[in-house]
């Protein structure tokens, strides 16, 4: 199954863990790969702390893995990356998507801001979508962030829009730790 979580609003990483808290707790493995997060921590970067951290950390009887490949936002706030260590970036985090849906070890996958990665052209619809074509029957794959194009939608089982309606950042509130990230 291919869920899409896109939109304006708040929420799509977030939904994408609960969706893995809710197969982790049913004693299932779920991996996410952040695309775009870098160096800047959230919240679930604390969660993944094992010993072994190839295999992930044990929640419950399953897994959770967080495997960070991005190297920050791209050409924003504080970025001086050149755009080609960004574009490689994302195209070596695709290929470790790749070889780990093949591993067939996971049963989510969540692709964490890789809607993000395409629109900045870091990485083509057409690659993500061959990466996607054949999804083990067991297997639930997550694609998240803004403006996911028309083929994920196209393709996806199941897709949702976060739209904004209020936001506290309007009223000058800066992110909060735990809510935000």
């Amino acid at each position: 199954m291919l869920i899409v979580f896109t939109g304006d609003g708040k929420g799509k990483t977030t939904a994408a863990l609960g969706q893995m808290v809710r197969a982790v707790g049913q004693g299932k493995r779920a991996l996410m790969i952040q695309f775009i997060k870098g160096p800047w921590s959230s919240g679930e970067d604390f969660v993944d702390v094992s010993t072994n951290p190839s295999a992930g950390k044990r929640v419950g009887n399953g897994v959770f893995k967080l495997k960070k490949m991005g190297l920050g936002f791209v050409g924003i706030l504080d970025d001086k990356l050149p755009r080609g260590k960004h574009k490689a970036a994302a195209e070596k985090a695709l290929a470790y998507f790749k070889k780990e849906l093949k591993g067939g070890k996971w049963d989510v996958i969540v692709l964490d801001e890789i809607n993000v990665a395409v629109s900045l052209r870091l990485l083509r619809v057409k690659d993500v979508l061959d990466a996607v074509r054949v999804i083990p029957e067991e297997c639930l794959i997550i694609l998240s962030g803004r403006g996911a194009p028309k083929g994920f939608i196209d393709r996806a089982d199941l897709a949702t829009e976060m739209r904004e309606i209020k936001h506290p950042f309007n009223k000058g509130k800066l992110a909060k730790i735990g809510i935000d990230f």
